[in-house]
């Protein structure tokens, strides 16, 4: 029995991998609820995209998330448990139960520079993405509230798009070339 190089790699990597802990999701037998992520200098927003859930469990803890709770198309129960990547504020953190998920706006424990990942863990799970409707590079100015979309009338009048009529009504009153009348078609006789 003998190994060619790159399956000596393959074994390799495969046992020196870190392995999927525990910490990440709960021993219990149940899915995780798809989770998308984004954060700010002092914030992260979360949401458990599980929709009609009814009564979720939610734990929010200084290191950890919990939640259990019964939604989406099978009505099946999912359960995670978060734990994060450094610490935050439970007291001054909030979450809204909407019709078509949960969402999460969590204080930092230290405001500061961006965190590398949300997870304790380096290992990636299939439940977690980025939440790139609130998403903001560090380094970006902009509207916090929008979730970094910026204001989009001001940025068509700085453009000269709308003037000061944000409606575009002016537009209204603009000829269309479907408005002419098509001419007939000729019939070719040869």
């Amino acid at each position: 029995f003998s190994l060619d190089a790159f399956s000596l790699a393959v074994l390799t990597h495969i046992l020196h991998s870190p392995k999927m802990t525990n910490e990440t999701v709960t021993e219990s037998k149940l899915s995780p609820p798809p989770v998308l992520w984004a954060q700010r200098k002092g914030l992260l927003y979360l949401k458990v995209a599980l929709e009609d859930c009814k009564n979720p469990v939610i734990k929010v803890e200084t290191d950890s998330l919990y939640f259990k709770g019964k939604g989406g198309a099978d009505a099946k129960e999912h359960e995670v448990t978060i734990n994060f990547l450094h610490a935050i504020k439970p007291e001054e953190s909030r979450h809204v139960v909407h019709p078509r998920g949960i969402e999460f706006v969590l204080q930092k424990a230290e405001e500061g520079p961006y965190w590398t990942r949300l997870l304790k863990e380096g290992t990636k799970s299939h439940w977690l993405k980025v939440d790139f409707n609130k998403w903001m590079d560090e380094d970006d100015s902009g509207d916090e509230l929008a979730g970094g979309a910026g204001d989009f009338e001001e940025m068509m009048r700085q453009m000269g798009g709308l003037g000061d009529d944000p409606t575009g009504g002016e537009l209204d009153n603009a000829g269309d070339s479907d408005d002419e009348e098509i001419p007939d078609l000729e019939s070719s006789k040869e």
